[in-house]
């Protein structure tokens, strides 16, 4: 019984070509660009409303591959945006004169941080000046002077009337290495240890008496005597300190002026001029070659400055790290010691995208949990709070360190990130859901429609003007939409990896300029495909060579039973490539059910194991019904020598096994692949554009013959996207793709016998491939029960 023949697909259906002057432009310079995100409607509606609403908590989760050109995509996206939105303070860290280890921050309008400092630097400039003058002039000389005289005269006095009184007494006043003391005289000189001795006890006595009392009023003297002088001194530091008002109270006032509006500038110009006014020695010209005065603490330090943005900023922070994020704190050393100062605060990515966007990549926070938990601590707070590492780290200070006034924070944190990640902090950081409530998903692939076609042209269009690319024709940007198609796997789908399409885009302009074209032409893509194919392709070349020579056993012509060829793929990160692989299958008489040698010796994988396991499903189904199954079988794929996974085998390995059965031989011409259920229904699988390219290559080696193809899946002919090569044997009849829906047909087509329907007894008609097989089942179970029965006997 003949079996009704499946046709061929045609070529047309192999690989989906952009419609013949589909676009109405020449060159891609021509098309007008924009910073919109291609492809991705549902990922951008949610940044969108991320961006939109202001509540606390709304950051955003973008979702999506690696590839997809996300930061890019995002950061044009913001940044369009960002255009017409008011720009955020500056902010300035100062010297906190109450509590010097915690300098205060202070905000501004954008660009007046920067002024700021250039007012405080000049101001100093000024006070360097200014005060040393107002203190050299003859006024100030004679006032200062008057005060010294005073002092002196009531001094002299004082000591005057002392060393009256002690002269009328016979003492006098002398100087000794502690001091001032009253001492006795014998005549005109003070009198000695040996003129004291001869005295008498009570002339003695009444000495030391007069002596004593001589003493405690020269003691009262000198007490009165430095509080005059302190007074004095006081009254020359008051002198000081109105001079110095004087001269600079203008510069201040100012200054005052200009910054009347923003109070905390106030206190901190208050602050200053009274803290100059009590350091004037640190405005006094230091000795030549001696070190000038510290006036560091008088510095403004410049923490963000947007004078030179433009709307609201969007920053992308690469390495995430704690102090990158959240800033630092650094020392310097000074004479063989760590110091720091409220000048070495360092801005953070969280300081520069303060009032605007800050987008970081997810996974890299694995690498820095500190940093993770400080941004979330910042969200949460809504504060910008630098600690030194010490701290951080819960390590003994080893420096005196500083404790900056916390900034307050107004920022969207944009996440990237896979979609494992996302579940994976969604279910273990019971702050995450809290703190990003947007998801916003990125799809690798979008709908390949006439919009989405054009969308492509302009991505093409735009990244040619950015990099400065040669511009590319009509049919050279059709053939970057097929490529998109074959990124994706899916002729009705065009890939959003748009980081590869861009590699593209810049070889095949160079390709071009290699071939003096001013513009890039689809031949040009092509040899940028074609280079990049063989730039990689080594080890697919060595399996090609191994097969060709017969190292590697694969069959392109003849019949063999048992024996069929399947397709798998080999992924090695930057490429990947379909090959043929010997799949055989041992029948005999046993009760051991199908057994794949591979699972045995735990060289499969559990969705291979699957797959083998419904193979019995099947069986039992389609041939056990009304008789038991009896059966022993062995599978296995020949020359394998690594782990294998996947189903797409099974339906091949299920040929192998019914051609073992039924004895019918399999055409080595024709290679098989696809997923079988339990009731023969062949389901899709994936690589299929590669494992066709990988047995063509194979056939084309040992010569083509017009016999030879290969068995997809139905469901896979929409993901087709054949190197036009193949299309082209195809179209010649030298090759040919067959899709199939069942498992009879793939029979059909491999044995050349038809599968057969069972009829309402259960039962198939004769010659066809089930009868056999079933009637083969049967003759092994009753040879098996006789075997039985024998050896009992």
């Amino acid at each position: 019984m003949l079996p009704t023949r499946l046709q061929p697909l045609p070529a047309d259906r192999l690989r989906r070509v952009c419609q013949h002057n589909h676009f109405t432009f020449e060159t891609t310079a021509e098309i007008e660009t924009a910073g919109s995100i291609v492809g991705q409607p549902r990922g951008t509606r949610a940044i969108e409303f991320g961006i939109g609403i202001r509540s606390q908590g709304y950051n955003i989760y973008v979702l999506g591959e690696t590839g997809t050109g996300r930061t890019t995509a995002i950061r044009r996206f913001l940044e369009e945006r960002a255009d017409d939105q008011p720009v955020p303070d500056d902010w300035v860290y100062v010297h906190n004169f109450a509590v010097p280890h915690r300098p205060r921050a202070i905000h501004l309008p954008p660009g007046h941080g920067l002024t700021f400092q250039e007012d405080i630097a000049e101001l100093v400039n000024c006070l360097r000046e200014d005060l040393p003058k107002a203190f050299d002039t003859d006024a100030y000389r004679e006032a200062a002077e008057q005060l010294g005289q005073s002092f002196g005269a009531t001094q002299q006095q004082l000591l005057g009337q002392l060393k009256q009184e002690a002269a009328r007494q016979g003492f006098t006043v002398v100087e000794t290495p502690s001091g001032l003391a009253v001492v006795p005289l014998s005549g005109d000189k003070v009198m000695d240890q040996a003129t004291f001795d001869q005295l008498s006890v009570e002339q003695r006595q009444q000495l030391d008496k007069q002596q004593q009392a001589l003493n405690d009023r020269l003691e009262a003297a000198l007490r009165q005597v430095r509080q005059l002088g302190d007074q004095a001194r006081q009254q020359l530091k008051q002198l000081d300190q109105q001079v110095a008002a004087a001269a600079i109270a203008h510069h201040f006032e100012e200054l005052r002026q200009v910054y009347a509006q923003y109070e905390e500038v106030l206190v901190y110009l208050n602050e200053v001029e009274q803290d100059a006014i009590n350091h004037l020695h640190d405005f006094q010209p230091g000795e030549e070659g001696g070190e000038e005065p510290d006036l560091s603490r008088y510095a403004v330090n410049l923490l963000v400055d947007n004078s030179k943005t433009r709307g609201t900023p969007v920053v992308v922070e690469n390495t995430p790290t704690y102090h990158n994020l959240i800033g630092r704190i650094e020392h310097e050393m000074r004479h063989g010691v760590l110091f720091t100062h409220f000048s070495n605060i360092m801005a953070g990515s969280l300081h520069r995208a303060n009032g605007g966007y800050l987008v970081v990549n997810a996974r890299d926070f694995l690498h820095y949990s500190l940093a993770w938990e400080a941004l979330k601590r910042a969200i949460e707070t809504e504060l910008i709070t630098i600690q030194p590492a010490d701290i951080l780290e819960e390590r003994e200070m080893a420096v005196k360190s500083l404790d900056p006034e916390p900034i307050p924070l107004k920022v969207k944190v944009i996440l990237m990130g896979s979609p494992n990640l996302y579940y994976a902090l969604h279910e273990q950081d019971e702050e995450f859901s809290e703190l990003f409530k947007v998801k916003a998903d990125f799809d690798t692939v979008m709908q390949r429609d006439d919009a989405n076609e054009y969308e492509y042209a302009s991505f093409i269009a735009h990244r040619c003007r950015e990099e400065g690319l040669r511009h590319f024709d009509r049919p050279a940007v059709e053939k970057v939409v097929e490529y998109g198609s074959r990124l994706s796997g899916d002729q009705n789908k065009l890939s959003t990896r748009f980081g590869l399409v861009t590699d593209l885009i810049r070889e095949a302009s160079y390709w071009a300029t290699k071939a003096g074209r001013d513009v890039v032409a689809a031949q040009d893509v092509q040899r940028a495909l074609d280079e990049s194919i063989y730039r990689a392709n080594l080890l697919e070349e060595r399996f090609q060579e191994q097969i060709s020579d017969g190292t590697v056993f694969i069959d392109t012509q003849g019949a063999v039973v048992g024996q069929v060829n399947g397709l798998s793929v080999l992924d090695m990160g930057d490429y990947s490539f379909g090959h043929p692989n010997r799949i055989t299958a041992r029948t005999y008489m046993g009760e051991s059910g199908v057994v794949h040698i591979e699972r045995e010796v735990e060289m499969a994988g559990p969705l291979h194991n699957k797959g083998v396991l419904t193979l019995t499903g099947y069986l039992g189904g389609i041939y056990a019904q009304k008789q038991p199954l009896s059966l022993s079988a062995s599978l296995t794929f020949e020359q394998n020598y690594g782990d294998i996974d996947g189903d797409s085998a099974s339906a091949a390995e299920l040929f192998a096994l019914l051609s073992g059965l039924s004895e019918l031989p399999i055409q080595q011409g024709i290679a098989v692949t696809g997923s079988v259920n339990q009731r023969g229904e062949i389901q899709p699988i994936g690589g299929v554009t590669e494992k066709v390219e990988g047995f063509f290559a194979a056939c084309k080696a040992q010569g083509l013959n017009g016999k030879q193809g290969v068995i997809i899946p139905a469901t896979n002919i929409r993901h087709l996207m054949l190197r036009e090569e193949i299309v082209e044997a195809v179209a010649a009849g030298q090759f040919h793709i067959w899709a199939i829906r069942t498992v009879d047909e793939g029979l059909e087509l491999l044995t050349g016998t038809t599968a057969g329907e069972r009829d309402e007894t259960g039962h198939y008609p004769e010659g066809t491939i089930h009868h056999t097989v079933q009637n083969r089942l049967l003759q092994l179970a009753q040879e098996l029960k006789a075997f039985g029965d024998k050896d009992e006997h």
